[in-house]
């Protein structure tokens, strides 16, 4: 079975020059089949690169990459009722779900589901998919025995099946944003601080001990989920698609270590080097998929949980 790698969406708050340099780069260097675009973490993010979407879709699509639009992951107020509305209404794009609210209005229509809308079983994909699904990317705290499950149930149902490979992942989402009351503002008036954290900002525990981060209204893993050991075993139990989490550390080589890994040019052994090579200021971990805590690591050459 063939698989594709993807670019997932950006969740932070970089500032649109470097979210135009990234983007063009992937475009022109990075091997990944699709990529994710949209703000999906704040409503209030959105003006920064909103005018900037159509010409970095273009930019995509004539760098041999397909563009898939998200949707916000949390809909509170008023004007983001409006941004989903909009966003759902937009003809010839492919659309990926972040909210429930957003199946309203895509009922019976071809769309995706996103990282962060909560699929955990084969009953919840199938009632998703006869509502116009076809492709699910999984949450990473799913462990191996639940992805092979759905994995089954993708199959049956003819649909994608895509899960996180590297990057933190996305923990918990919260009305609150966390990074605004960390420097003594409110979500109002929270002067975009989330831009001075361009990977997360750092939560430690009171021993101060690196613990996980914060984006906004986002929690993240402290480390950096990898997954590149696991790529050959995640084809086996019907993943189609292996998604990338954008970061500041060098994104065309993370991909195309991945790639390298899928297309069988180097062993993951080497894979993993060039990740750790890259000097990324963070453990890696990929203990949801193998059963363990999901900060840890557990060995390439252990057994994989059941």
């Amino acid at each position: 079975m063939s698989v594709e790698l993807t670019l997932g969406p950006n969740l932070f708050h970089w500032p649109a020059e470097q979210k135009l340099d990234f983007y063009n780069r992937i475009a022109d260097e990075s091997p990944v089949s699709t990529v994710y675009l949209g703000e999906v973490i704040c409503s209030k993010r959105t003006p920064f690169f909103e005018k900037h979407l159509d010409a970095v879709a273009d930019r995509l699509e004539r760098g041999g990459k397909k563009v898939v639009f998200c949707s916000l992951s949390e809909v509170v107020i008023k004007r983001e009722r409006n941004l989903l509305r909009e966003w759902a209404e937009q003809e010839g794009r492919d659309l990926e779900v972040n909210n429930t609210a957003a199946l309203l209005y895509l009922k019976n229509k071809p769309h995706r589901i996103g990282g962060l809308l909560n699929v955990y079983n084969e009953e919840t994909m199938t009632y998703l998919a006869k509502q116009g699904a076809t492709h699910f990317a999984l949450l990473p705290e799913l462990p191996r025995a639940a992805i092979a499950n759905l994995g089954i149930r993708a199959r049956e149902l003819g649909v994608g099946l895509e899960v996180q490979v590297f990057g933190r992942a996305s923990l918990a989402l919260s009305a609150r944003c966390y990074h605004a009351r960390a420097h003594d503002r409110t979500k109002d008036n929270c002067q975009f601080v989330c831009e001075e954290d361009p990977d997360g900002m750092l939560l430690s525990t009171m021993d101060d001990e690196p613990f996980l981060t914060i984006n906004g209204i986002q929690t993240l893993s402290y480390a950096y989920l990898d997954l590149i050991a696991d790529l050959a075993d995640m084809r086996d139990i019907g993943v189609t698609h292996m998604r990338i989490m954008p970061h500041t550390c060098d994104m065309v080589a993370v991909t195309q270590a991945f790639d390298d890994v899928l297309q069988g040019r180097i062993d993951a052994a080497e894979g993993e080097a060039r990740l750790r090579g890259l000097g990324i200021d963070a453990p890696f971990s990929n203990g949801f998929y193998h059963g363990a805590a999901g900060d840890a690591w557990v060995a390439p050459n252990a057994v994989t949980a059941a």
